[in-house]
Protein backbone atom coordinates (compact mmCIF):
# COMPACT_ATOMS: atom_id res chain seq x y z
CA UNK A 1 0.00 0.00 0.00
CA UNK A 2 1.36 3.30 -0.94
CA UNK A 3 0.32 6.14 1.69
CA UNK A 4 1.02 9.73 1.17
CA UNK A 5 0.33 13.21 2.96
CA UNK A 6 0.73 16.53 1.31
CA UNK A 7 0.19 19.57 2.86
CA UNK A 8 -1.93 21.45 -0.40
CA UNK A 9 -2.28 25.47 1.49
CA UNK A 10 -6.18 25.15 0.26
CA UNK A 11 -7.70 22.92 -1.72
CA UNK A 12 -10.05 25.07 -3.70
CA UNK A 13 -6.92 26.49 -5.26
CA UNK A 14 -5.21 22.82 -5.76
CA UNK A 15 -7.81 20.26 -6.43
CA UNK A 16 -6.78 19.67 -10.08
CA UNK A 17 -2.80 19.10 -8.59
CA UNK A 18 -4.28 16.52 -6.45
CA UNK A 19 -6.19 14.95 -9.26
CA UNK A 20 -3.26 15.36 -11.48
CA UNK A 21 -0.77 14.02 -8.47
CA UNK A 22 -2.85 10.89 -7.67
CA UNK A 23 -2.61 10.05 -11.59
CA UNK A 24 1.01 10.62 -11.49
CA UNK A 25 1.97 8.36 -8.46
CA UNK A 26 -0.59 5.69 -7.90
CA UNK A 27 -1.28 6.15 -4.06
CA UNK A 28 -3.69 4.23 -2.44
CA UNK A 29 -4.23 6.74 0.46
CA UNK A 30 -3.54 10.13 0.72
CA UNK A 31 -4.02 12.65 3.39
CA UNK A 32 -4.21 16.32 3.03
CA UNK A 33 -3.89 18.76 5.02
CA UNK A 34 -4.52 22.54 5.44
CA UNK A 35 -7.85 22.35 3.07
CA UNK A 36 -9.07 25.43 3.54
CA UNK A 37 -12.88 24.89 3.18
CA UNK A 38 -16.02 23.45 4.93
CA UNK A 39 -17.19 20.25 4.61
CA UNK A 40 -19.98 21.08 2.38
CA UNK A 41 -17.19 22.43 -0.25
CA UNK A 42 -15.22 19.41 -0.16
CA UNK A 43 -14.82 17.94 -3.52
CA UNK A 44 -15.95 14.69 -2.59
CA UNK A 45 -17.51 14.02 -6.16
CA UNK A 46 -14.49 14.95 -7.89
CA UNK A 47 -12.27 12.71 -6.29
CA UNK A 48 -15.01 10.21 -6.60
CA UNK A 49 -15.09 10.25 -10.11
CA UNK A 50 -11.20 9.57 -10.06
CA UNK A 51 -11.64 6.23 -8.13
CA UNK A 52 -11.08 7.53 -4.44
CA UNK A 53 -13.67 7.72 -1.40
CA UNK A 54 -12.98 10.64 0.53
CA UNK A 55 -13.64 11.86 4.33
CA UNK A 56 -12.96 15.32 5.68
CA UNK A 57 -12.58 17.61 8.40
CA UNK A 58 -13.13 20.97 7.12
CA UNK A 59 -13.09 24.51 8.40
CA UNK A 60 -13.55 27.78 5.95
CA UNK A 61 -10.45 29.89 5.64
CA UNK A 62 -8.28 28.12 8.12
CA UNK A 63 -6.94 24.59 9.15
CA UNK A 64 -8.97 21.55 7.64
CA UNK A 65 -7.63 17.83 7.27
CA UNK A 66 -9.21 14.46 4.95
CA UNK A 67 -8.21 11.11 4.20
CA UNK A 68 -7.96 9.65 0.31
CA UNK A 69 -8.60 6.12 -0.20
CA UNK A 70 -8.62 4.72 -3.76
CA UNK A 71 -11.72 2.52 -4.09
CA UNK A 72 -11.36 -1.09 -3.42
CA UNK A 73 -9.78 -0.64 -0.61
CA UNK A 74 -11.94 -1.81 3.09
CA UNK A 75 -12.33 1.45 4.86
CA UNK A 76 -14.24 0.96 8.44
CA UNK A 77 -16.96 4.10 8.48
CA UNK A 78 -17.78 3.00 12.26
CA UNK A 79 -14.11 4.30 13.23
CA UNK A 80 -13.54 7.58 12.06
CA UNK A 81 -12.93 9.97 14.31
CA UNK A 82 -12.05 13.76 13.85
CA UNK A 83 -10.33 16.29 15.81
CA UNK A 84 -8.37 15.16 19.42
CA UNK A 85 -11.12 13.37 21.72
CA UNK A 86 -10.94 15.09 24.67
CA UNK A 87 -9.02 17.69 23.52
CA UNK A 88 -11.19 21.00 23.10
CA UNK A 89 -10.47 22.38 20.33
CA UNK A 90 -12.37 24.46 17.72
CA UNK A 91 -9.56 23.91 15.00
CA UNK A 92 -10.23 21.31 12.45
CA UNK A 93 -6.65 19.54 13.29
CA UNK A 94 -7.17 15.70 12.85
CA UNK A 95 -8.59 12.88 10.81
CA UNK A 96 -8.74 9.37 11.65
CA UNK A 97 -9.62 5.78 9.64
CA UNK A 98 -8.93 2.85 9.64
CA UNK A 99 -8.06 1.80 6.02
CA UNK A 100 -7.42 -1.58 5.19
CA UNK A 101 -6.73 -2.75 8.00
CA UNK A 102 -4.54 -0.27 9.11
CA UNK A 103 -5.20 2.71 11.75
CA UNK A 104 -4.65 6.27 9.43
CA UNK A 105 -4.41 9.69 10.97
CA UNK A 106 -3.81 13.07 8.89
CA UNK A 107 -2.81 15.58 11.13
CA UNK A 108 -2.11 19.34 10.70
CA UNK A 109 0.02 20.22 13.58
CA UNK A 110 -0.39 23.63 15.02
CA UNK A 111 2.49 26.62 13.34
CA UNK A 112 3.36 27.72 16.95
CA UNK A 113 3.91 31.31 15.43
CA UNK A 114 6.61 31.85 17.58
CA UNK A 115 8.33 30.69 21.11
CA UNK A 116 6.80 32.76 24.07
CA UNK A 117 3.57 33.68 22.01
CA UNK A 118 -0.50 32.41 23.14
CA UNK A 119 -0.57 30.16 19.96
CA UNK A 120 3.17 28.72 20.69
CA UNK A 121 1.44 27.34 24.01
CA UNK A 122 -1.60 26.32 22.29
CA UNK A 123 0.91 23.99 19.93
CA UNK A 124 2.40 22.60 22.88
CA UNK A 125 -1.09 21.77 24.28
CA UNK A 126 -1.89 20.94 21.42
CA UNK A 127 1.02 18.45 21.20
CA UNK A 128 1.05 17.08 24.26
CA UNK A 129 -2.92 16.28 24.14
CA UNK A 130 -1.84 14.13 20.61
CA UNK A 131 1.07 12.51 22.21
CA UNK A 132 -1.19 11.31 25.03
CA UNK A 133 -4.16 10.11 23.05
CA UNK A 134 -1.55 8.15 20.24
CA UNK A 135 -0.29 6.29 23.67
CA UNK A 136 -3.81 4.74 23.67
CA UNK A 137 -4.47 4.34 20.00
CA UNK A 138 -1.14 2.11 19.83
CA UNK A 139 -3.08 -0.54 22.21
CA UNK A 140 -5.84 -0.57 19.93
CA UNK A 141 -4.19 -0.43 16.69
CA UNK A 142 -0.65 -2.51 16.32
CA UNK A 143 -0.70 -0.96 12.85
CA UNK A 144 -0.74 2.90 12.66
CA UNK A 145 0.42 5.89 10.82
CA UNK A 146 0.42 9.26 11.75
CA UNK A 147 0.53 11.35 8.72
CA UNK A 148 0.81 15.10 8.21
CA UNK A 149 2.30 18.33 8.53
CA UNK A 150 3.88 18.52 11.84
CA UNK A 151 5.27 22.10 11.52
CA UNK A 152 8.54 20.62 13.42
CA UNK A 153 11.93 20.17 11.52
CA UNK A 154 12.92 17.66 14.22
CA UNK A 155 16.90 17.73 13.39
CA UNK A 156 19.03 19.96 12.47
CA UNK A 157 19.50 17.96 8.69
CA UNK A 158 16.31 18.82 8.52
CA UNK A 159 16.93 22.57 8.44
CA UNK A 160 18.95 23.84 5.61
CA UNK A 161 20.42 26.40 7.53
CA UNK A 162 20.18 25.48 11.03
CA UNK A 163 22.30 28.60 12.89
CA UNK A 164 19.86 31.02 11.12
CA UNK A 165 16.80 28.92 12.64
CA UNK A 166 18.21 28.54 15.68
CA UNK A 167 15.88 28.93 18.41
CA UNK A 168 13.17 29.98 16.63
CA UNK A 169 9.67 28.27 15.79
CA UNK A 170 9.46 25.08 13.77
CA UNK A 171 13.18 24.12 15.51
CA UNK A 172 12.57 25.40 19.34
CA UNK A 173 14.00 22.71 21.61
CA UNK A 174 10.15 22.33 23.03
CA UNK A 175 8.84 21.51 19.73
CA UNK A 176 11.69 19.31 19.25
CA UNK A 177 10.89 17.33 22.63
CA UNK A 178 7.33 16.98 21.10
CA UNK A 179 8.49 15.36 18.54
CA UNK A 180 10.79 12.95 20.31
CA UNK A 181 8.12 12.25 22.17
CA UNK A 182 6.25 10.48 19.39
CA UNK A 183 9.20 8.66 18.84
CA UNK A 184 10.07 7.13 22.29
CA UNK A 185 5.82 6.03 22.22
CA UNK A 186 7.02 3.34 19.86
CA UNK A 187 6.85 5.35 15.98
CA UNK A 188 9.51 5.36 13.79
CA UNK A 189 10.53 8.26 11.18
CA UNK A 190 9.96 6.22 7.80
CA UNK A 191 11.78 9.06 6.09
CA UNK A 192 15.21 8.26 8.00
CA UNK A 193 14.56 4.04 7.88
CA UNK A 194 16.26 4.59 4.71
CA UNK A 195 19.42 6.66 2.79
CA UNK A 196 18.04 9.69 1.50
CA UNK A 197 19.77 12.83 -0.10
CA UNK A 198 21.37 15.44 2.07
CA UNK A 199 19.67 18.68 1.84
CA UNK A 200 15.70 17.25 1.14
CA UNK A 201 12.98 19.22 2.19
CA UNK A 202 9.05 19.35 2.31
CA UNK A 203 8.32 22.55 2.54
CA UNK A 204 9.84 25.87 1.33
CA UNK A 205 9.21 29.75 1.62
CA UNK A 206 6.86 31.10 -1.53
CA UNK A 207 9.68 34.48 -0.85
CA UNK A 208 13.14 34.59 -1.75
CA UNK A 209 13.46 31.64 -4.45
CA UNK A 210 13.11 29.57 -1.42
CA UNK A 211 12.42 26.69 -3.36
CA UNK A 212 14.48 27.52 -6.18
CA UNK A 213 17.76 27.73 -3.43
CA UNK A 214 16.41 25.01 -1.93
CA UNK A 215 15.81 26.87 1.21
CA UNK A 216 13.75 24.52 3.10
CA UNK A 217 12.72 22.61 5.95
CA UNK A 218 11.58 19.07 6.53
CA UNK A 219 8.10 19.30 8.67
CA UNK A 220 5.67 16.99 6.83
CA UNK A 221 6.35 13.44 8.36
CA UNK A 222 4.90 10.05 8.25
CA UNK A 223 5.70 8.42 11.65
CA UNK A 224 4.99 4.38 11.51
CA UNK A 225 3.87 1.84 14.35
CA UNK A 226 6.63 -1.00 14.89
CA UNK A 227 4.21 -3.15 12.91
CA UNK A 228 3.86 -0.42 9.82
CA UNK A 229 7.75 0.29 10.09
CA UNK A 230 8.61 -3.37 9.21
CA UNK A 231 6.97 -3.50 6.70
CA UNK A 232 7.92 -0.15 4.78
CA UNK A 233 10.16 -0.46 2.21
CA UNK A 234 10.43 3.24 0.65
CA UNK A 235 10.25 6.77 1.64
CA UNK A 236 10.29 9.83 -0.52
CA UNK A 237 10.03 13.43 -1.05
CA UNK A 238 8.45 14.16 -4.67
CA UNK A 239 9.06 17.87 -5.44
CA UNK A 240 6.93 17.09 -8.40
CA UNK A 241 4.22 18.95 -7.61
CA UNK A 242 6.28 21.80 -6.30
CA UNK A 243 7.38 22.52 -9.65
CA UNK A 244 3.87 23.36 -10.88
CA UNK A 245 2.00 26.71 -11.42
CA UNK A 246 0.51 28.38 -8.49
CA UNK A 247 1.85 25.47 -6.31
CA UNK A 248 1.67 24.34 -2.68
CA UNK A 249 4.48 25.42 -0.40
CA UNK A 250 5.18 21.86 0.42
CA UNK A 251 5.58 18.59 -1.48
CA UNK A 252 3.96 15.40 -0.80
CA UNK A 253 5.68 12.80 1.17
CA UNK A 254 5.40 8.86 0.16
CA UNK A 255 5.72 5.35 2.37
CA UNK A 256 5.31 2.27 0.94
CA UNK A 257 4.00 -0.12 3.36
CA UNK A 258 2.97 -3.55 3.46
Amino acid sequence: MKIATWNVNSLKVRQQHVIDWLELSHTDVLCLQELKLPDDKFPHAEFAAKGYRSWCAGQKTYNGVGILVREGIEVDETDIVRNIPGFDDPQQRVIAATVGGKRIVSAYFPNGQAPGTEKFAYKLRWLEALAGWLAGELTRYSSLALLGDYNIAPEDRDVHDPQAWQGQNLVSPDERAAFSKLIELGFVDSFRQFEQPEKTFTWWDYRMLAFRRNAGLRIDHILLSPALAATCTHCEVDKTPRKWDQPSDHAPVIAQIG
